[in-house]
């Protein structure tokens, strides 16, 4: 007797009492849980992210449309940033203050290449206030997946209110399954030795998120 067979045949057996009336494991699953906890306007949802945010220890900064382009090259500027990497789709006016050269993100970019990057700025998919979670879903404004993990300092811009949800199941409601997600919550860390935490392990030390309303 194989394993496959010894396997299903403890299955058989663990079935056996099972009433035929009984809903097999396909039926519907009933998800009458909540889909945010209260009902909290735009202001206050925001505040709630930057608060969260704040507490994976990014660095928030909060600024209008109109004052985005001088607020990133502050950032890069105090950084000391001489070059930021620039996804394909990113509005360049964001950068149009910027004193960094701007480095264009290439198919053939190598790991150790882009390492040698200051800063990336990115856009984002959604932000999720109760969790202080960003996502990115891989869109042109946001680049591929690698270029958000090597270079050590990420500013990521979040539109104010079309981009901050409350929740996750409201966020997953934005999201397509489909694409490269990768969920954000501050920068890089570990604490898996001797539970010391440690940053820039698997990502940016440093992440910076510009709230933009």
């Amino acid at each position: 007797m194989s394993s496959r067979e010894r396997i299903l045949g403890r299955v058989r057996r663990a079935l056996a009492d099972v009433p035929a009336d009984v809903p097999s494991d396909d039926s519907p699953i009933e998800r009458g849980y909540l889909r945010a906890h209260g009902d909290s306007g735009v202001e206050e949802t925001t505040d709630l992210l930057a608060e969260n945010l704040a507490d994976y220890r990014a660095i928030v900064h909060r600024c209008t449309l109109a004052d985005l382009p001088a607020t990133i090259a502050g950032m890069l500027a105090a950084r000391g940033a001489k070059s930021v990497l620039v996804p394909p789709g990113l509005d360049r006016e964001w950068l149009s203050a910027a004193d960094a050269e701007q480095v264009a993100d290439r198919a053939e970019s190598t790991p150790h290449e882009l390492d040698q990057v200051d800063s990336v700025v990115t856009a984002c998919a959604v932000a999720v206030a109760e969790t202080g979670t960003i996502v990115l879903d891989g869109s042109p404004d946001q680049g591929r997946r690698r270029i958000t993990l090597v270079p050590d300092h990420h500013i990521c811009v979040v539109r104010v209110p079309e981009q901050v949800v409350s929740s996750v199941p409201q966020a997953l409601e934005h999201l397509d399954p489909a694409r490269p997600l990768t969920w954000i919550s501050g920068p890089s860390a570990t604490s898996d030795i001797e539970l010391d935490r440690v940053e820039g392990v698997h990502g940016p030390r440093t992440l910076e998120v510009v709230l933009v309303g």
